[in-house]
């Protein structure tokens, strides 16, 4: 038996994990089953490398996220993260405002790149501290349309040609389905 053949072989009977590099031989490909199941911990850590984000808005307003928690609601099979955010501004009296948001997300594979993305969030919930009234309201928008723009189209999990590659068949990913302790993708 040829070498490639065998490499194979032993490839399909383990499940691509013994040949991979050290962070997917911790993934979850089961080629038997035609998936990949990435871990909470798994997308909590590649999340966590891509944070800082900042954004200016209005060129008056600097929103920045940082310490993303990443949550999973299977059935709604939607992401969220929850972050620390700030609003700095020269116009505020108590200049930089802190408080928390939460988004949560659709997701979306992105073939040209092959990674996992947010695709369209939404923030759900913004609280921020020491500010009342219509102030509050105000930042509160802002920080939303923000945090939704910083977001979109974030990275939770990119794969290599060589990971989704077995023998001579290279796999695309198919369906994303969102599970309490991590997230399903079909490979097609």
């Amino acid at each position: 038996m040829p070498f490639n053949s065998r490499r194979w072989m032993l490839r399909a009977l383990l499940g691509a994990t013994v040949l991979q590099s050290p962070l997917s031989a911790l993934a979850g490909f089961n080629f038997f089953l035609s998936e990949y199941t990435a871990t909470r911990d798994e997308l909590q850590a590649q999340i966590a490398k891509r944070f800082p984000v900042a954004e200016r808005y209005a060129e008056i307003f600097m929103v920045g996220l940082r310490d993303p928690q990443l949550g999973l609601d299977a059935r709604g099979n939607r992401a969220a993260i929850t972050a620390t955010l700030t609003i700095a501004s020269p116009l505020l009296a108590a200049s930089p405002v802190q408080g928390v948001v939460s988004v949560s997300s659709a997701l979306r594979y992105d073939a040209a790149t092959r990674a996992l993305r947010l695709d369209q969030p939404k923030a759900e919930r913004l609280e921020l501290q020491g500010v009342q009234g219509r102030d509050a309201e105000r930042l509160q928008k802002i920080g939303a349309v923000v945090a939704q723009e910083l977001l979109q189209g974030q990275i939770l999990r990119s794969f290599t040609a060589e990971e989704l590659t077995v023998g001579r068949k290279t796999y695309e990913i198919g369906d994303i389905k969102v599970q309490d302790d991590g997230i399903k993708v079909q490979l097609k």
